[in-house]
């Protein structure tokens, strides 16, 4: 279930969220984030069916069921991912 935590940060990164951010949206606290993240900890359903919701993926992409085309963004500071979002974002909706 690892693959849950790094398909997490990449969706919040790709979006532009921080993990308080994200963790305002979802009603947790940010260290809850930052555990799902490492792999610490995993959502109950409610949670997993919200962070769908939020990214607009499903629940069997965030489960590592579903594959879907992913950038990985390791190594990159969360202004340089953020800025690569953006450009996909203009890209796609020219």
């Amino acid at each position: 279930m690892v693959d849950f935590g790094v398909r997490l940060k990449t969706l919040r990164v790709q979006n532009g969220l921080t993990q308080l951010q994200l963790s305002q949206k979802l009603g947790l606290t940010k260290s809850v984030i930052s555990a799902y993240e490492t792999g610490l900890r995993l959502p109950s359903y409610d949670v997993l069916i919200a962070i769908s919701r939020i990214f607009k993926v499903s629940t069997d992409y965030l489960l590592g069921v579903e594959q879907k085309g992913a950038i990985d963004f390791s190594g990159l500071s969360e202004e340089e991912a953020a800025a690569l979002t953006k450009l996909i974002k203009a890209m796609r909706y020219k």
